[in-house]
């Protein structure tokens, strides 16, 4: 048990933190597409020690979903991932379903996706808001598809998260199926900048520059998905806790592993 003169320092290092976050995440834009648009076109290296606060630069966390994708997803229907950014968990994707078909709100981060994809022929990416009327239709052309969304929902607010789910209903129709795996940090933005190893005198480059240029994020948990996917419109086949990997920014290796949780899906007709 920690004695109460160090619960006190504790105490002050968390208060005197958030003048600073507050100071920086003034100049995050309040649009949603300009803020991650300008976010993707400033960055210069994506993969392990880059400048994307969520991405680890490995296959780890992918495979920990492979037995919950080939549990429920239909391996002949093509995969959507949405909100791909630079399109790494797109590519894995590529290995296990006919199509992968990559989807980001930013014109750079799918410039950059397109490069780092290049040869591979059943990759491809689009630019799309799914948020806007009707964005599920057509996306993967004649047929049902299977979704794949990691680190999304977090930061939509409400209205934005059930305009998502609306148009995911038209994409997966009544044979695909939406994998979901979202952060679900149980603290305050406080909380959640400390966990990822900042301190009063120095924020790591990839998490200063979300706070700098980004929505702030919530979480999304069991209670998250059942308000906004609720039961009498989707059956939940699988849910469960599991960790979301990011970018190594400290020599502490817990740092870069955040809670999360993830859920299986399936349209009700």
């Amino acid at each position: 048990m920690s004695s109460p003169v160090a619960a006190v320092r504790s105490a002050l290092r968390k208060y005197l933190m958030v003048p600073k976050l507050i100071r920086l995440s003034r100049s995050a834009p309040k649009d949603r597409p300009l803020a991650w648009d300008r976010y993707w076109a400033g960055i210069a290296a994506t993969g392990p020690r880059g400048e994307v606060l969520w991405d680890s630069g490995n296959d780890h966390e992918l495979l920990g979903y492979l037995d919950a994708l080939q549990r429920h997803l239909d391996p002949g229907l093509p995969v959507v991932d949405i909100g791909c950014g630079h399109g790494s968990f797109t590519r894995g994707l590529a290995a296990f379903f006919p199509q992968a078909i990559g989807v980001d709100v930013s014109d750079h981060a799918v410039a950059r996706a397109r490069r780092e994809s290049a040869g591979m022929e059943n990759v491809s990416y689009v630019v799309r808001d799914m948020t806007a009327p009707g964005a599920g239709h057509g996306l993967a052309g004649p047929t049902d598809a299977n979704v794949f969304i990691r680190g999304v929902l977090h930061v939509l607010e409400p209205a934005d998260q059930a305009a998502l789910v609306g148009n995911l209903r038209d994409l997966v129709g009544t044979r695909g199926t939406v994998f979901l795996a979202e952060t679900n940090f149980q603290g305050d933005p406080v909380d959640y900048v400390t966990h990822l190893g900042a301190t009063i005198r120095d924020i790591p480059a990839p998490l200063e520059r979300a706070i700098r240029e980004l929505p702030m994020p919530g979480h999304f948990g069991p209670s998250e998905c059942g308000r906004v996917m609720p039961p009498e419109a989707w059956e939940l086949l699988e849910d469960g806790p599991v960790t979301i990997e990011t970018n190594r920014m400290t020599d502490v290796a817990g740092e870069s592993l955040i809670p999360g949780y993830f859920a299986v899906l399936r349209a009700r007709h």
